[in-house]
């Protein structure tokens, strides 16, 4: 504790007019003055992570003890103390920090008075944590089931173990039709209709809910409802940039979003997912359903900096795959983890010679149509340069670094082998569908042109009748026409000389005729050439003729223009010719030809990612299984699984699922059945307000009730249509405007979902942004009120259901609000509801039946579905509407 010395030292600068008696000066101390000196700017290079030189700064009983010298302090003695050297870089030491500015002088003169006076110190005191006894870090081992119950299986084994020893006591299971909507919300994202509601409670077999289960995880839905999660934690986003200028992500990167959904249906082992995302132009090249897993990384595009797009890259397969922060080692190293700078840039060099591209898909060309955006590497040879202090100004061009995984997982990176690619890999014009396409636009560029050849002839036929001057333009257009077409004829066959000769080429081995051929097809794509440069030729000289007879206001620069066509066309046919004269083979490929070589870089990265010896990855996929069931994780920071991050609130657990996770062939579905099947995930979620487990465990982190909580906006929204019977569940195909999410019926996750596009009712709701959401927020503001009273899709559908319930009319108002009850929140009503109900039927019916009495709302959302007549189907309506606001349909509980 500091003397009342110190507090009037503070205050000598203050008190500048008033005489103070003299202080001698204070002794330094060192858990005040220089322990926060050594954790800001010494203990990431010498604490328990790294240790240069053997010193450790972390804790004072290595400072006597570490470093080549053998200690780094003497005490007593500040010029024979190597650390006061190395901070004023004298006695042939670097000056430290190294990598980061010097100290200020007022602290080097309070480190060296604090060695002077002794360098008192504790002699002992708690060291930083051992990166190798972290337990993100440590092997999954599978742990050992505490089974204190015969009956519980694994999961709530280890949940009762915890309860056990904190004394608590969890809820009873959930009512069955509170447990059948959440399991229905949290696997497919919708709820049960009343007949499937009605089935589950009617049916006593021990394993109804089994079944349940099963079925849900075979149902294609389940892909849609998962798949929106996994897009959350990948960064999803749509392209994005100025009007139609691409900045951000890849066009038609919707490919990556129906793969995602459709590998989760298909239950394609998770391992096999990462790789395919980092490396299926590697390790599947011609599959195209895989290649569309490439998005991940080809959603990191951005246009004006490729230093920010690998970051990017980077940052995110840490935070996605591993949880670790990368990021946080591009200026220096990690100030926590074992991840060093160069660990930083290594990383980024299994990258670094990647780009992207579009892909035809079906054969079709038209890229703003439809293409495959996916990625391939485009140049071997670029290096990878570390930026000191992380400035890319200040590349360190004299040590080019290698791809290499950090070293303190894997101290030496296994051999990179780089992969030779199937010819029709990196080059599209040998697939069939690509040269159908090409065949089909060249027939049609030939049959336009022998149509315009018809069309002069049946011209020149009546034209013949009329003066002669409209005869010799006639002939000049029929020439144009007809030297057009005898350029199309000749393309169309060059083209069949390009695709034999491409065939004779990329044969294996290439055929005997490969060079012939590929000299044939060179000629006639040159002939070809040359005759459209000579069709061309024609149609200016028959401008030119054309000008002559222009109005006078019109005749000079059509004069002009005509022969600067002219001049065009003379300068195309001179180097047609001297194309013509070459003998060579040099023929236009089809299409763009890429490199024929990967480097194999991102392969042997998925591979370390996905080994079944990494420590992080299953343990972070699982954390975000378990999340999304939970509502809370295992381990708090989701994408920080390191040594600042947090703790995992049942460690055992998190391994054994982990460890299942990797035996079961990295099975989400297994995973999902073992979690919701749990008797953990079907406790009732509702507390009595003195239930004595609140005084114990307030924040549920011993899980002894299920977690309430709100539906996302997707759910809410695709919810209001399932019940409507109105949810359009066509999967798949382009995203659709976010503008639209209101008026159409598609899935939320089919909508536009972009940085500068997001569907407004579902950002209302917290919805993720494309940016980073490895964790959604809830919160609980007026505006989400707002949209759900006032939305248009909450409008029609409270329309839509109540006229479906309504029927002809016939139904009591008990029966119209059990109806309603059991559509849009699958329960009963509670007795106080129904007279509450009851009540407000009959009072807005009253007030509708006399419309004169009413206040025309003058704002609002337009409907195309009308506000019934009937006073008694509008008051239902009403009440309808006032259930899709309840809290209990936008509530998972």
């Amino acid at each position: 504790m500091r003397t009342p010395n110190a507090a009037l030292r503070c205050l000598a600068p203050c008190l500048v007019l008033v005489a103070l008696p003299s202080f001698a000066a204070e002794p330094v101390d060192y858990a005040i003055d220089i322990k926060p000196i050594f954790e800001r700017h010494c203990v990431s290079c010498h604490g328990a992570v790294r240790s240069q030189g053997g010193l450790r700064l972390d804790a004072s009983q290595f400072l006597r003890t570490t470093g080549d010298s053998g200690g780094s302090v003497v005490p007593g003695d500040s010029a024979s103390s190597v650390l006061l050297a190395a901070l004023k870089g004298e006695g042939g030491y670097t000056r430290m920090p190294q990598d980061a500015d010097p100290l200020p002088d007022a602290q080097i003169a309070l480190i060296e008075r604090w060695i002077a006076e002794g360098a008192v110190a504790p002699e002992s005191e708690k060291a930083d944590a051992d990166p190798a006894e972290h337990w993100a870090f440590r092997p999954v081992a599978r742990p050992t089931v505490p089974f204190s119950d015969e009956s519980a299986g694994v999961i709530d084994a280890f949940v009762m173990e915890r309860h056990d020893a904190a004394g608590v006591v969890p809820l009873a299971e959930a009512p069955r039709h509170t447990l059948l909507r959440r399991l229905y919300l949290d696997l497919i994202g919708l709820p049960p209709s009343p007949a499937e509601l009605e089935a589950f409670l009617n049916d006593a077999a021990p394993d109804a809910y089994d079944r349940v289960v099963d079925r849900l995880l075979a149902d294609p839905r389940h892909g849609e409802r998962w798949g929106r999660h996994w897009m959350d934690v990948w960064r999803y986003s749509d392209w994005y940039g100025y009007g139609n200028e691409l900045r951000n992500s890849q066009k038609h990167i919707w490919h990556w979003r129906d793969w995602i959904i459709e590998s989760l249906n298909e239950n394609q082992p998770y391992d096999r997912m990462v790789v395919e995302m980092l490396a299926a132009d590697e390790v599947a090249p011609l599959d195209d359903d895989a290649l569309r897993a490439t998005g991940f990384l080809a959603r990191n595009y951005y246009k004006f900096n490729r230093d920010v797009w690998l970051d990017r890259t980077v940052e995110h397969t840490g935070k996605a795959f591993l949880g670790l922060t990368f990021n946080c080692a591009r200026c220096h190293d990690h100030l926590f983890d074992p991840i060093s700078q160069r660990d930083h840039y290594a990383m980024r060099a299994f990258f670094e010679p990647h780009q992207v591209r579009l892909d035809p898909v079906d054969g079709d060309l038209d890229e703003n149509k439809n293409g495959l955006p996916r990625v391939y590497d485009a140049d071997l040879s670029t290096p990878t340069y570390l930026f000191v202090r992380g400035n890319d100004k200040q590349p360190d061009k004299d040590h080019p670094l290698a791809p290499e995984l950090p070293k303190f997982f894997v101290p030496k990176t296994p051999t990179v082998e780089s992969v030779a690619l199937p010819p029709a890999a990196h080059y599209a014009g040998l697939r069939l569908e690509v040269r159908e396409v090409l065949r089909r636009q060249a027939d049609a560029e030939v049959a336009a042109a022998d149509e315009a050849v018809r069309k002069m002839l049946l011209d020149g036929a009546v034209g013949s009748l009329a003066p002669g001057v409209l005869s010799a333009s006639l002939a000049a257009d029929r020439s144009v026409a007809e030297a057009r077409l005898r350029a199309a004829r000749l393309r169309r066959a060059a083209l069949e000389m390009r695709i034999s000769a491409d065939d004779a080429k990329y044969a294996n081995p290439p055929a005997a005729e490969a060079d012939s051929l590929a000299v044939a097809a060179a000629k006639t794509e040159r002939t070809a050439a040359l005759a459209a440069a000579d069709a061309e030729a024609l149609a200016a000289r028959k401008a030119q003729d054309e000008a002559q007879r222009k109005p006078a206001a019109e005749r000079e620069k059509a004069i002009a223009d005509a022969q600067k066509a002219l001049d065009a066309a003379m300068k195309a046919i001179e180097a047609a010719k001297a194309e013509l004269g070459k003998t060579d083979g040099n023929y236009s490929p089809l299409t763009t030809v890429y490199p024929s070589t990967s480097s194999g870089r991102r392969t042997r990265l998925a591979n370390w990612i996905v080994d079944p010896a990494n420590p992080l990855t299953a343990r972070v996929a699982v954390n975000h299984v378990w999340t999304r069931h939970f509502g809370k994780p295992l381990v708090e920071s989701m994408f920080d699984f390191g040594m600042h991050g947090s703790a995992p609130t049942d460690p055992e657990l998190l391994d054994w699922l982990a460890a299942e996770f990797v035996a079961s062939g990295w099975n989400f579905k297994h995973l999902h059945r073992l979690i919701v099947t749990s008797d953990t995930y079907r406790l009732n979620s509702t507390v009595a307000a003195d239930h004595p487990s609140l005084a114990i465990d307030p924040d549920n982190r011993l899980l002894w009730h299920m977690n309430a909580r709100r539906g996302e906006g997707e759910v809410i929204r695709d919810s209001m249509l399932a019940v409507a019977g109105r949810l359009d569940e066509r999967m798949g195909g382009p995203e659709l405007d976010a503008a639209a999410d209101q008026t159409t019926a598609r899935r939320s996750v089919y909508y536009r979902h972009a940085p500068e596009k997001y569907a407004p009712f579902l950002q209302a709701f917290d919805g993720a942004s494309a940016d980073e959401c490895y964790l959604r927020a809830e919160t609980v503001v007026p505006t989400q009120a707002l949209a759900q009273v006032n939305s248009r899709i909450t409008r029609e559908e409270s329309r839509s259901i109540a006229a479906d319930l309504f029927g002809t009319g016939e139904a009591t108002a008990a029966d119209l609000i059990e109806r309603a009850f059991k559509r849009v929140l699958c329960r009963a009503a509670a007795s106080e509801e129904r007279a509450a109900c009851i009540a407000f039927l009959e009072d807005q019916e009253i007030r509708l039946a006399n419309p004169s009495a009413l206040t025309t709302l003058e704002t609002g959302p337009d409907t195309s579905i009308e506000a019934a007549h009937s006073p008694r189907l509008r008051a239902f309506a009403s009440l309808v509407h006032v259930l899709l606001n309840h809290h209990d349909f936008v509530t998972i509980r």
